[in-house]
Formats: structure tokens, C-alpha cells, sequence
């Protein structure tokens, strides 16, 4: 797992170098680089970062199912103050 969030970082790092590149240099295809950029935190970063994240988590617990807004309410009625 640690293969994956270090190359989710160089990517990470590489896009943002992209993009700040794109800004500083004063090159013909500096917008292209700042587009490259963008499209790599979009399309590969933020996907492999998701994956990462979400990895070995159940997604019905993140779902408003009958059982969790009981769970929620009953959570808002010890809680109360």
C-alpha cells in the first residue's frame, strides 16, 4: 500500500510542478502545461487518492439506510444539549 500513496504523491508533484511551470515560464506551450497539470490531479491523482482512501471500507456505511438514520437519530437524542 505504501507503492501506491508514494506514487500518488510523485503524481501529485509532478502536476503541481505542471501547473506552476506553466505559470512561471513565459514559453509557447506554457497553457499546455498548465492543462497537463490540471488533467493529471483530475484524472490521476484524485482517482488514485479516492482508491487509496476508500480501501477496505464498507460502503453501506456511508449510505442513509433505514438502520442508519436510526442510528443517527438515536445518536441526536443521548447527544442533545
Amino acid at each position: 500500500m505504501k507503492l501506491l500513496k508514494g506514487f500518488t504523491f510523485i503524481a501529485f508533484i509532478a502536476a503541481l510542478a505542471s501547473i506552476v511551470c506553466g505559470f512561471v515560464l513565459e514559453t509557447e506551450y506554457a497553457q499546455k502545461l498548465i492543462g497537463f497539470g490540471v488533467i493529471g490531479i483530475f484524472f490521476i491523482v484524485f482517482p488514485l487518492f479516492s482508491y487509496y482512501r476508500w480501501k477496505g471500507k464498507s460502503m453501506k456505511d456511508y449510505m442513509l439506510t433505514k438502520e442508519n438514520l436510526d442510528k443517527m437519530r438515536e445518536n441526536q437524542r443521548i447527544n442533545k444539549y
